[in-house]
């Protein structure tokens, strides 16, 4: 008989759903609006810029649960969740407001509004999920993660297209809102739609039935912040995060570091070609028109992983309802680091999207699992707790993958960096001059911009941006540089947690 769920469970969906169009709307384009060489409406800031961007972004939302979920215990989660969707939604205002604030940089303008909404979320994160935790039971815990990470994933996929969609229709709004597509104007609609998809959310919270998250109502602040250190400190726990920290580490450069490495390597006109049969409408909407012909954009490409979850997390929730939840894992990591090594080892958009298929069904054995292993093995009051604890891997996992990401596609990644390089290097126009391999002092070397980078290799070699591409490509093997540091931490991260799950039947408080 399939598992029943009560209202509070399904009200509770739908707003992480809200949540996560909200943040994937803003996630999916972050990358190329930071830093993307050749889109005019977007920043120009580094790869490193990027990387300590995201480190920070990573260390506020997912370690500031550290304390939170102690918090979401101690006042209740109704009342969490609400300062967190006003916070949340501050923080996309910030973002589209303070580009035009003249004394503030554009670095620090969106690094400052990412931070005001990296601590709306990790509020957010532990009372949603301590909330759903109680209202699950060991029979249907793991159908009922499935579902929850099924609806992560709806809002994802959402997110992917929304872009693309307001992107496009910032030139057709009438008045102030009227802005050219990838103009900076466009740019602050897009954000400004996340904070009115968050928004949503506080209809839903006004008839939210409160969970009893069962810890004490007159806790000290200081209290609580003992017991959530005191918590955290178990070795046989530590130890379990040094692990899935390891994991993150790797997976979440699909969704930071492929959207550049898509814009920047992966040649999709075929696929693109192929929609041809599309009404008009919808095909200008799927396909963006690039210096190297018509292309499928990163984030359509990149919502195959959220597709490919909506289809099958469920069911696999089911398949894996009778594996210790470490198996399960240990399964997911696996599939999840070929997934990494199929789709970044090329350029053709076809494999890509076959990577993508061997990540998401890596990602639909692990992620739900994550949080019921924690939820399974939490003690009685300590729901918020260790569903906040969930999300330290997470932190730790991006904050040190996004310094790393930043430093190989600065240095032996990015195509702009890459064609100054090459200028240097194998053109006259470097002959003779010396540089130490910072793209900074290759922009002073040659008097030539990021930007304006492969317009200027197209114009010394003679070859088209297609042509030119590929030589860049052949010349330095950016995949290999990229790719094969995260695939080689995934199989360390798996190596780990085998031997951590033989441990772990030793222990009949860890092994779930």
């Amino acid at each position: 008989m399939p598992p029943k769920f009560g209202r509070v469970f399904w009200t509770l969906n739908t707003i992480e759903m809200w949540e996560r169009l909200a943040y994937y709307n803003l996630r999916v384009m972050a990358p190329i609006y930071i830093m993307q060489a050749d889109n005019p409406g977007g920043l120009h800031l580094t790869a490193m810029d990027k990387g300590t961007i995201y480190a920070w972004w990573a260390a506020f939302q997912s370690l500031l649960p550290i304390v939170t979920g102690g918090f979401a215990d101690r006042y209740g989660f109704k009342k969490t969740l609400g300062c967190s969707v006003v916070m949340m939604m501050a923080g996309y205002l910030m973002i589209a407001g303070l580009r035009d604030v003249a004394f503030i940089s554009n670095y620090w303008g969106f690094f400052t509004g990412v931070m005001v909404l990296a601590t709306g979320t990790a509020f957010f994160k532990p009372s949603i999920q301590g909330a759903l935790a109680l209202n699950l039971t060991k029979e249907n815990s793991s159908v009922g993660w499935g579902l929850f990470y099924w609806v992560v994933n709806v809002g994802a996929f959402l997110g992917h297209y929304l872009p693309s969609l307001l992107l496009a229709l910032s030139a057709l709004l009438p008045g102030v809102l009227h802005a050219e597509a990838n103009s900076p104007g466009a740019w602050r609609n897009l954000f400004l739609a996340s904070a009115l998809f968050s928004s949503l959310n506080l209809g839903l919270l006004l008839v939210l039935k409160d969970t009893p998250t069962g810890a004490s109502k007159t806790e000290s602040p200081g209290a609580v912040l003992l017991r959530t250190v005191q918590g955290i400190l178990e070795p046989r726990l530590l130890a379990w995060m040094a692990i899935m920290s390891c994991f993150w580490l790797m997976m979440y450069q699909l969704w930071d570091l492929q959207p550049n490495f898509i814009a920047d390597w992966v040649d999709s006109r075929g696929m693109a070609e192929g929609l041809r049969w599309l009404p008009s409408s919808l095909y200008q909407t799927l396909v963006q028109q690039t210096t190297r012909g018509p292309m499928i954009p990163q984030q359509v490409l990149l919502s195959a992983n959220a597709l490919f979850i909506i289809l099958g997390v469920v069911g696999m929730a089911w398949l894996t309802r009778h594996l210790r939840t470490l198996t399960a894992m240990l399964f997911g990591m696996l599939l999840a680091t070929a997934g990494v090594l199929v789709a970044g080892l090329t350029p053709s958009a076809w494999v890509l999207v076959l990577g993508i298929l061997f990540f998401s069904l890596g990602e639909m054995a692990t992620g739900p699992k994550k949080s019921e292993y924690l939820a399974l093995i939490a003690p009685p009051g300590k729901k918020g707790l260790y569903l906040g604890y969930v999300n330290i891997p997470v932190g730790v996992g991006v904050y040190a993958g996004s310094q790393l990401a930043g430093h190989v596609y600065g240095q032996y990644g990015e195509k702009a960096g890459l064609a100054l390089r090459y200028l240097a290097e194998q053109t006259p126009l470097g002959a003779g001059r010396a540089w130490d391999g910072n793209v900074a002092s290759l922009e002073q070397t040659l008097g030539v911009t990021r930007p304006e980078a492969m317009l200027k290799l197209q114009a010394v070699t003679g070859l088209d941006a297609t042509a030119a591409t590929r030589l860049l490509w052949d010349t330095y093997h950016p995949q290999l540089h990229v790719w094969l540091p995260f695939a080689a931490i995934g199989i360390l991260a798996a190596g780990a947690l085998w031997i951590f799950g033989r441990q772990a039947r030793r222990w009949a408080d860890m092994n779930a």
